[in-house]
């Protein structure tokens, strides 16, 4: 879909659709009193994600005017106004509908008709826009809306820089839901690569992938012995921005943010396999690697000051006749030894030699995010992302940084006693611990791997994927936590 910013005249603009924004019990826009007997009759009501289409109104030259409810003009904010943008363009899909204005004007959205609320319009508009059909033969007609404007009265260097940060956030996060919704028979590790070093042509990234031989030499037993079961070969990913050093008026403050994201492109559960209802969904258990491709596009395109390594171990793990078992000891990249007690805990495994991979490269600040556990959807439901943190000012930032993209987090314990249920007298550490605090032990597993390095783990197996679509965004992968890691990135 095609965005563009512009300040057109809404009541004299010709096009599809004009979407209007109309507050709960807030003052109503001057062209809004056109549709005064809507109001009065309680038709429209300005209910959060209300929209009300209406054709040929009086006064517009717009062929149709869709009045999105926006809610208590005193709650709404740059998240919700995402939300809004992105259910608007999903409410228009299938409606003929090719080119739209949204316009983000009125006396009811003063707090976020800002630069913030341009960037948020933007991207909400293109993450409504995706669907996950991409392998159907036959698509439903007028599934998609060509181009939006949007409509703002602000001017200024500004409101363009918002804009644009507002468009690669929202492309980087629909290439993120491209590579996570691909099937597994497609989407192997080696294809995972492949979807990376296409992102990476022409952004000026740096770009390797260890294949299975650098691996064994370099001695990431932990990932290596999840990938055995499996036919298909592992690939490990980096991906390097750095920033530009001739820019004499640019500070680098000597951060290295390393980004690792779990990509286990099929996860069977291996010698534990999983129960067979629900496995076709275990395609997802690559998200996290998936919002870290992305990630490194949108930081490639918006050049923050600090330098940041995306990496990806990426494997699937099957239950083959040369598969780990119960009982196996590995020895990781970090030297530790780990004890295989569950062979379906193998996400801790993969991060625990890219954390270690990740300090050898000198990263300074590291985030990994990974479908770790079921754990933390029981804790959470699909409502917020476990966040474990091991170094208070980067906690800081990071809810900072989440708050701002509108991805709801949750900070977890991470104490000492959870490293108890990993005690083994066999190896370093086992890779599970008791039934109880699924999430927390295994948080704690891969602190063991960070040592004194600051460090966040987000476990977002309950919001990396929507089975169930919702208004504002289709089914499938959601991209989280990709915006969180560019305002993590571009904050410094």
């Amino acid at each position: 879909m095609e965005l563009k910013l512009g300040r057109p005249d809404l009541a004299g603009v010709e096009t599809d659709a004009l979407v209007l924004l109309e507050t709960e019990g807030g003052k109503r826009s001057d062209l809004a009193q056109a549709l005064t007997p809507l109001y009065e009759s309680g038709e429209i009501a300005g209910k959060f994600l209300e929209f009300t289409l209406l054709h040929g109104v009086q006064g517009f030259k717009a062929r149709r005017v869709l009045v999105a409810g926006a809610g208590k003009p005193e709650k709404l904010d740059a998240t919700g106004l995402r939300r809004i943008a992105s259910a608007a363009v999903r409410h228009l899909k299938g409606k003929g509908v090719t080119s739209a204005v949204f316009a983000l004007d009125g006396p009811a959205l003063g707090n976020v008709a800002t630069e913030a609320g341009v960037a948020a319009v933007a991207t909400g508009l293109l993450a409504g826009s995706w669907e996950p059909d991409r392998f159907k033969t036959v698509k439903e007609p007028g599934k998609s809306v060509g181009s939006v404007e949007i409509a703002v009265a602000l001017t200024g260097e500004g409101v363009e820089k918002a804009f644009e940060r507002g468009r690669i956030i929202g492309e980087a996060l629909n290439l993120s839901r491209d590579i996570a919704v691909e099937p597994p028979n497609i989407l192997t590790p080696t294809a995972m690569a492949e979807r990376a070093r296409a992102m990476v042509q022409g952004t000026g990234l740096s770009f390797e992938v260890l294949d299975r031989g650098r691996m064994q030499q370099l001695g990431m037993g932990a990932l290596l012995g999840v990938a055995q079961g499996s036919a298909e070969p592992p690939a490990f990913i980096v991906m390097q921005y750095k920033p530009d050093k001739a820019s004499g008026d640019v500070h680098l403050s000597g951060i290295h943010l390393g980004l690792i994201g779990k990509g286990v492109t099929f996860d069977t559960g291996g010698i534990s396999i999983k129960p067979a209802e629900g496995m076709e969904k275990m395609k997802y258990d690559m998200c996290g690697g998936a919002a870290v491709i992305g990630a490194m596009q949108a930081i490639a395109r918006l050049k923050p000051n600090v330098a940041v390594t995306g990496i990806v171990p990426a494997v699937e793990n099957m239950p083959g006749s040369k598969a780990q078992r119960p009982g196996d000891i590995v020895t990781s990249l970090s030297g530790k030894t780990i004890e295989i007690l569950n062979t379906d805990a193998e996400g801790r495994l993969i991060l625990a030699d890219a954390i270690t991979y990740a300090l050898q490269l000198g990263c300074t600040h590291l985030v990994d995010a990974a479908t770790l556990t079921g754990a933390i959807a029981v804790a959470l439901g699909h409502t917020s992302s476990g966040v474990f943190a091991s170094d208070d000012a980067l906690l800081e930032r990071w809810m900072s940084a989440a708050k701002d993209a509108g991805e709801k987090m949750w900070h977890m314990p991470l104490d000492d006693e959870y490293r108890d249920q990993l005690k083994t007298v066999y190896a370093d550490i086992q890779n599970i611990g008791g039934r109880w605090g699924g999430a927390c032990s295994a948080a704690m597993f891969l602190k063991e791997f960070s040592g004194e390095t600051p460090w966040i783990h987000l476990d977002v197996a309950g919001t990396a994927w929507l089975d169930d679509e919702k208004p504002f965004l289709a089914k499938g992968p959601t991209g989280i936590p990709l915006g969180s890691f560019v305002n993590l990135a571009m904050g410094w």
